[in-house]
């Protein structure tokens, strides 16, 4: 696939390498000559000297061709004009646009851009590991009624079927990872000492589903 990309700092350089690492060709633009030489010398793919939602720029980086788009400039407002050109005049499929400011990315998630909020994308990562407690999703849809996120949950699960832990909690087990590995469970799946439950949830319930999960099974019975 051709990825166009803009903004070739330190993201956009290291996104860049990784994609073409990958097979897929690359092409990234810059306003700043200068800023290519994040990219290497190994680098194969398009640099491209331009604002990165000038249509001509655009087209100049293969956008024609292009089967996915990503925004992450150093400027919120750009990045946003250029995913709208990208998606609504160039019909690109799959756009992404880095966003700082967290409120605002809220209101072009809604609106159909796919965002990634840089700040609170960090702050969520700091908080789980400070706080394991699940309260800070992994994902939220749009609407922010669904959310799916890792919850603890207490030794007295340990031994018990995924089937009973959804059932009690009212969740759906996503997957869990055990031993540093992903793995998706069925109904028989039995819960193991160090696992980490991610599972998905609605989001005016995540107090019940924490306590449900820190209080164990109702009963002893396996």
């Amino acid at each position: 696939m051709h990825v166009v990309i803009m903004g070739c700092g330190r993201v956009g350089a290291a996104l860049a390498q990784t994609l073409e690492q990958r097979g897929h060709t690359v092409a990234i633009i810059d306003r700043d000559p200068t800023a290519f030489r994040r990219l290497g010398p190994a680098f194969g793919g398009r640099r491209v000297e331009g604002v990165g939602f000038d249509r001509d720029t655009l087209e100049e980086a293969g956008i024609t061709e292009a089967g996915a788009f990503a925004a992450v400039s150093s400027g919120d407002n750009s990045n946003i004009i250029a995913a709208r050109v990208a998606r609504e005049t160039f019909g690109v499929e799959n756009v992404a646009a880095r966003i700082y400011d967290p409120r605002r990315a809220e209101v072009y998630q809604r609106l159909g851009i796919p965002t990634v909020a840089t700040v609170r994308w960090t702050a969520d990562q700091m908080l789980r590991r400070l706080l394991p407690s699940g309260a800070e999703p992994l994902w939220l849809d749009p609407t922010g009624g669904v959310q799916l996120a890792e919850v603890h949950a207490a030794a007295a699960w340990v031994g018990h079927r995924v089937s009973r832990l959804q059932e009690e909690t009212g969740t759906r087990v996503a997957f869990i990872t055990r031993l540093g590995e992903a793995m998706l469970p069925t109904s028989d799946t039995v819960i193991q000492e160090g696992d980490l439950v991610h599972v998905v949830m609605r989001c005016d319930r995540v107090g019940d589903v924490e306590a449900a999960f820190s209080r164990g099974p109702e009963g002893d019975l396996r």
